[in-house]
């Protein structure tokens, strides 16, 4: 199968984005550049970037800087798949840096990128073979920002004590 490398759209901030992501992400490097030439269209510049290519934990990605056309946005996201807390704390607290926070465990980083931090227990938890435990894990994330799953551990082993 051939590969798939994710094209990431960027208004001249495609190597600052860059330099962030390899220094968030474990394995990680700038594989290459390319620049523009001669008579290129404002606003850019010959010598100015074009594409960056690099590396995200064995995953490849380019980066390009096309202009302010095609802006990000929530339509497509990056799932970063966490061992614990601990891991989905370091990647919310780098990635919402210039960012801002949303719902569920989503954020948009500060060029507008659109990641969701998940804590691999999480999945555990909402998808648990009790529905009434799994409902309350659910309701419980749908009320944070960040991921606390110490937090929705307690919702989850909470049984309502309302009688029906």
């Amino acid at each position: 199968m051939p590969q798939q490398i994710p094209c990431l759209w960027f208004d001249g901030q495609a190597e600052e984005a860059v330099t962030l992501y390899t220094s968030v992400f474990p394995n990680s490097r700038i594989d290459g550049m390319t620049r523009y030439g001669p008579g290129m269209p404002p606003p850019m510049e010959e010598g100015d970037v074009l594409t960056v290519d690099f590396t995200l934990d064995g995953q490849r990605y380019t980066a390009l800087n096309g202009g302010p056309q095609f802006p990000f946005t929530e339509a497509v996201s990056f799932q970063i798949m966490c061992a614990d807390q601990e891991e989905a704390d370091h990647y919310w607290d780098r990635l919402t840096d210039g960012g801002e926070e949303s719902m569920c465990g989503w954020l948009k980083d500060r060029f507008g990128v659109s990641w969701q931090v998940v804590p691999v227990e999480l999945m555990t938890l909402l998808r648990d073979p009790d529905p009434a435990r799994a409902q309350r894990a659910t309701q419980a994330m749908l009320q944070m920002r960040r991921i606390d799953l110490a937090g929705i551990r307690r919702a989850a082993d909470t049984a309502d004590t309302v009688d029906a």
